[in-house]
């Protein structure tokens, strides 16, 4: 694995980190210290911090409420809000990502990085919902 593959994937890790604590605050009715939340999961100063994380935790606290009706409208017999906190925090990055950060991403290879995320810290079987739901989701008209 090539140096920037290792850093696109600690990106992605960190990133998932990111939007998992704003979830935890919203949850626990908190206040959402975007500043706070990234410097202290990247262990830095703000302004050292990767700007795709700032980008994808900004995009998710702006549109929380309409990405997840999406979801909750191609979810069968189930609600976001039934999902754990990583699998939520997953597909808000995702869709962000498709949609609002990096619009020229491909769907398959960005699905692909969600399902190896998905592999790495959700249930063992889960991977096979996040592949589902964003095959439906992540869709360009």
């Amino acid at each position: 694995m090539s140096n920037l593959e290792t850093s696109r994937n600690q990106a992605q890790e960190k990133t998932l980190d990111v939007v998992y604590a704003a979830l935890t605050y919203l949850d626990m009715k908190e206040p959402v210290d975007v500043e706070s939340i990234i410097s202290g999961v990247y262990d830095l100063p703000y302004p050292e911090c990767d700007s795709f994380s700032k980008a994808i935790l900004i995009s998710v606290l702006k549109n929380l409420n309409p990405i997840i009706a999406v979801y909750n409208a191609h979810m069968n017999k189930w609600t976001f809000d039934r999902l754990n906190r990583v699998e939520q925090a997953l597909l808000l990055q995702v869709y962000c990502q498709y949609f609002y950060v990096d619009t020229s991403v491909d769907k398959a290879a960005l699905i692909n990085v969600a399902v190896n995320l998905a592999k790495k810290f959700l249930e063992a079987k889960d991977y096979k919902f996040v592949n589902a739901i964003l095959d439906k989701v992540l869709t360009r008209e």
